[in-house]
């Protein structure tokens, strides 16, 4: 495993539409290895491959419960509302307040190709919809609705 560099805010990368992953084998696996190695290192409950120079749709969720490998993810229900606060590793130091699902329905492969459905609660489903967003090419800052404010 390798740890990768985090594009940061700025970086026209961040912006561009990843593409969908075709073939899923060791040279997805070592990908996926090293994103995980990448977003624990940083301290991170998430990380797109966008995010580390790759434009591909595949993400990673750690809301805390084990990791979470989303590769050509799509949330296909979601419900409710929440209205926290949210940063990205792309973006240090930049914290804002966002409005999104409660809970949502993730349809997503896993390393092996094989189709699966997660559901994401709370911090996970928020997680799991800024790291969609990566993939097409949002970040989290066009989502503020308020900044964040220490209390």
């Amino acid at each position: 495993m390798a740890i990768r560099n985090i594009v940061k805010m700025g970086d026209p990368m961040l912006n561009k539409i990843s593409r969908p992953v075709e073939k899923f084998d060791e040279k997805l696996h070592i990908l996926l290895d090293d994103m995980a190695e990448t977003m624990r290192l940083a301290d991170g409950c998430g990380l797109a491959a966008v995010q580390i120079g790759v434009l591909r749709r595949i993400c990673i969720v750690d809301a805390g419960d084990g990791l979470v490998e989303l590769i050509n993810p799509k949330i296909i229900g979601q419900s409710g509302k929440q209205e926290e606060c949210e940063g990205c590793l792309s973006c240090p130091n930049n914290w804002g307040i966002t409005s999104r699902p409660m809970s949502v329905i993730v349809e997503a492969y896993d390393r092996n190709g094989n189709k699966f459905r997660v559901k994401g609660e709370g911090l996970k489903a928020r997680a799991f919809c800024h790291e969609i967003d990566h993939l097409d090419g949002i970040l989290f800052t066009t989502k503020v609705i308020r900044p964040y404010v220490e209390e």
